[in-house]
């Protein structure tokens, strides 16, 4: 092989070489800066590219995805004058490679003083107990004032979040105490509202007991009186039905003897056994029918005349 067949053979080589070189894939959520001649020349994104040998360089390689930087705590005052330690965790994400390549020198260390110092204006506002319980509204500060702080960088801040605040140890100690207190208040809150609860429930149930008690008495009442009404009128219908059947008798002997014609010497005599039994009763005073006087006083003579002939026969 001759000396000018090497020499193509290496310029060829060469050539293949430079070619390789000048090939570039930029990859899924990434992007390229290009310069050229030490200028900017272009953007590179997602795909094949090729680049002019020498002249061209990447000058920078660029992640779109979105990124996480957990900031150290930072100290900062209250407007209590309250110190404490608070650290942050930035999300972010590159929206213009070329803002970001040339907007500001060492872009993460900006975003992270940037931070402090808006958290350090915020904070500076808020007492101890708004700080502790504003955190959403701190976070919402925080992301649009950085929001609008890096957009000329080519950068978007979606999220700020406070990731731990750090009180001091004596306002602590204070802090775990008020809670201890609290815990006890709202402790002999319940315990009252227990007993109080359970009073109510006794006296109900003692009402319920009365009234239930009360009910059972008026039954039994309503029971007695029925019972005695009934009692009453079977007694009174007993009375009725003996009355009405010694008038029956009675109303049968009349019949009897009104059938059997008695003559006017039995009826004297029965008149008489009537008196007589009217006689042995308990009253001072009778009043005699004059037919029965005359009879009582024919049986009267009649009664000497047989003593007169009993006498006489003696």
């Amino acid at each position: 092989m001759s000396g000018g067949q090497i020499f193509i053979l290496f310029l060829v080589f060469l050539v293949i070489i430079v070619v390789a070189s000048s090939i570039r894939i930029v990859p899924q959520a990434h992007a390229y800066v290009i310069e050229r001649l030490g200028t900017y020349q272009a953007t590179w994104s997602v795909g094949f590219h090729m680049k002019w040998p020498v002249f061209d360089k990447i000058a920078e390689r660029i992640s779109l995805k979105e990124q996480v930087v957990d900031f150290a705590p930072q100290p900062v005052i209250t407007k209590d004058n309250v110190t404490m330690r608070i650290d942050t965790v930035v999300f972010f994400q590159i929206t213009d490679p070329k803002l970001f390549a040339y907007g500001v020198e060492r872009p993460i260390m900006a975003i992270e003083n940037l931070t402090a110092t808006t958290l350090r204006n915020i904070i500076g506002d808020l007492e101890l107990d708004q700080t502790l319980t504003s955190r959403e509204t701190i976070n919402t500060k925080m992301r649009a004032t950085l929001d609008v702080a890096t957009d000329p960088w080519g950068i978007k801040v979606n999220r700020v979040e406070l990731k731990n605040i750090i009180p001091p140890a004596a306002i602590q100690d204070a802090m775990e105490k008020q809670m201890k207190a609290e815990r006890e208040r709202r402790e002999q809150i319940l315990i009252a509202e227990g007993e109080k609860k359970s009073a109510i429930l006794r006296a109900e149930g003692q009402k319920e007991s009365l009234i239930l008690s009360a009910e059972a008495e008026k039954q039994s009442a309503i029971l007695r009186a029925e019972a005695t009404k009934e009692a009453t009128i079977r007694r009174a219908e007993g009375e009725a039905q003996a009355i009405l059947t010694v008038q029956r008798a009675n109303a049968d002997g009349i019949k009897f003897l009104n059938e059997a014609a008695p003559e006017t010497a039995v009826l004297t005599l029965k008149s008489l056994e009537a008196f007589s039994k009217a006689a042995d009763g308990k009253a001072t005073k009778l009043i005699i029918p004059s037919e029965i006087a005359s009879i009582a006083g024919l049986a009267s003579s009649l009664t000497e005349i047989a003593v007169d002939k009993k006498e006489t026969k003696a």
